[in-house]
């Protein structure tokens, strides 16, 4: 499954064009901080495995105006970076590969 167009950003890390994509309208579970953020990585030429990473704050919209830093390309490369190292082959067939960086992150009460 491919990441829409629209909503998507182009991203180049060593030499290799990616598109992520952050939801813009939280989950459910995410708009009450219940869960954290995520946001998907795909290769842009050719893409395969799809990059599913979760992060370790709230989605920068939750509903209860829970603090969060914004989602940013460098934090997007750096990603991309630790899922190649993790085994991460972008272009292959195969179900998504989920780098979870959760650790930290407290639901809402």
């Amino acid at each position: 499954m491919a990441l829409v167009s629209k909503g998507s950003r182009r991203i180049v890390v060593d030499g290799t064009a990616y598109r992520w994509r952050l939801r813009g309208r939280p989950t459910y579970f995410q708009g009450l901080a219940w869960t954290p953020c995520t946001f998907a990585v795909e290769h842009e030429d050719s893409p395969g495995m799809m990059l599913v990473v979760t992060t370790n704050q709230p989605h920068p919209s939750n509903w209860f105006g829970r603090e969060a830093t914004p989602v940013l390309p460098s934090g997007v490369a750096q990603a991309i970076h630790l899922a190649l190292r993790e085994g991460w082959t972008p272009t292959a067939p195969g179900s998504p590969f989920r780098l979870d960086q959760a650790v930290g992150f407290t639901p809402s009460p």
